[in-house]
């Protein structure tokens, strides 16, 4: 939505951007499910970081970078997906 920044409030309970509620939920949720899912996501980050040198060589870098600013909008969409994708395991699992 082009201007759904406009209704991102921060102190807002129920809204927020989703960067904002998962440093919330992240500094209020249990320590040891916070640190499983963190390390669990950076090792998929690192797993695709192999894959994607595997394809695309050392440079692949670049590609990603070119993909940030030719596709921003997808990137953003992509990006708010995955921080409620981390907001929800974390607390699903710190019930």
């Amino acid at each position: 939505m082009k201007y759904s920044a406009l209704f991102e409030d921060e102190d807002d309970v129920f809204l927020g951007s989703p960067e904002s509620k998962l440093m919330d939920i992240i500094f209020s949720a249990n320590n040891d499910v916070v640190r499983f899912d963190l390390a669990n996501f950076i090792q998929r980050r690192a797993a695709m970081e192999l894959l994607l040198n595997e394809h695309f060589g050392d440079d692949f870098g670049e590609k990603v970078d070119m993909l940030m600013t030719t596709k921003r909008d997808e990137v953003d969409t992509k990006t708010k997906s995955l921080y409620m994708e981390l907001m929800g395991e974390i607390v699903s699992k710190s019930e």
